[in-house]
């Protein structure tokens, strides 16, 4: 019994789903200190064929996107393991950043795929509070402190000074993308780093992606149909989920707030 499993031709299978970062639904977000246990366990399978990885995200955190890209390629050179990224309903901003850190990209003909951009969003409160008669009071040690502040007007040096980081952000996603896509990108028939977004049909023409499939289908047809594909994916504890459901209606509500205006900027 024990050579049988032994000569079984495995895969493990490591599930991102989510935004990334500290948001989403009660915070549960795909952050680094939560995967970090979970990819490791997946690429220290020594008899492992490769490692599967299917993301499911429309961004979120450049840092958190950054970090876990760098630690899955360390732990593949590390274990000399082959990556196969899947995509599923979308692989954007810091989604298809975690994306290239595969030797092979794949995803549905639906998905969507790209997005190589940084973004910030915010509102402005000033008329808001002039109306109902409120008064704000900001007292800083430091010119720059109250950058962006919503209830004030902006300042023509402040997002002069925003456009600056995320110009420098802008490069590092692009670094990556190139990097990993390398001469598999046609640069010539549309412009890859504005932060638009495509089908997974267009991305494969882009050369944002190597094919059209799914991971069941893809694996099986390259190891053959008696793969057993091992899934690793972040469980949910009892304590999560007792202080999710005791969350008050408030919170519910700005967090799912949170996350949908980040999936809606894809169509989800």
């Amino acid at each position: 019994m024990f050579s049988f499993f032994k000569k079984k031709k495995i895969i493990p299978h490591i599930k991102l789903n989510g935004i990334i970062g500290n948001a989403g639904k009660f915070k549960q977000g795909i952050d680094f200190a939560g995967q970090e246990e979970i990819i490791e366990k997946a690429f220290s399978i020594k008899k492992a064929l490769c490692v599967a990885i299917t993301i499911n995200s429309p961004g979120g955190s450049p840092v958190q996107s950054h970090l876990i890209y760098k630690f899955i390629r360390a732990q593949a050179k590390k274990n000399n393991k082959k990556v196969i990224v899947f995509a599923e309903d979308v692989a954007a901003s810091g989604g298809y950043l975690i994306a290239c850190a595969g030797d092979e990209i794949y995803a549905n003909s639906s998905s969507i795929i790209g997005s190589i951009g940084v973004i910030y969003s915010s509102f402005g409160f000033t008329e808001l509070i002039k109306k109902i008669g409120i008064e704000r009071r900001v007292h800083t040690a430091g010119k720059n402190k109250s950058t962006l502040d919503p209830f004030l007007e902006e300042k023509n040096e402040d997002i002069d000074r925003l456009k600056t980081i995320q110009l420098d952000l802008h490069k590092d996603f692009i670094n990556v993308v190139e990097e990993s896509r390398r001469e598999k990108l046609n640069k010539n028939e549309v412009e890859l780093f504005s932060g638009e977004f495509w089908s997974g049909s267009k991305a494969k023409e882009l050369g944002l992606i190597d094919g059209i499939g799914d991971a069941n289908e893809i694996l099986k047809n390259k190891f053959g149909e008696d793969v057993v594909i091992k899934k690793f994916e972040k469980s949910k504890g009892w304590l999560s989920k007792k202080l999710s459901s005791s969350n008050n209606n408030l919170d519910q509500i700005v967090n799912i707030l949170e996350e949908r205006s980040i999936w809606q900027r894809y169509g989800f």
